[in-house]
């Protein structure tokens, strides 16, 4: 039997070397912008998700009065 050991991909030190790669790819003034659209990304997200939710619940509400 082969021994198989599990990596630690996002140890601290992967992810400070990552951090530092990406300071030197888009630069200090960049992300800020980045982080932002992807804050705006999330959120966007989160209330579709929601809003799916929702249209569920008042199409499952309406079946209920309609009975």
């Amino acid at each position: 039997m082969q021994h198989v050991q599990q990596a630690n991909l996002l140890s601290g030190p992967h992810i400070i070397l990552i951090l530092i790669i990406v300071l030197l790819l888009f630069g200090g003034k960049k992300i800020p912008e980045l982080m932002r659209g992807l804050g705006q990304g999330m959120r966007e997200f989160k209330d579709a998700s929601k809003g799916d939710k929702s249209e569920e619940v008042d199409a499952k509400e309406k079946k209920i009065e309609e009975l």
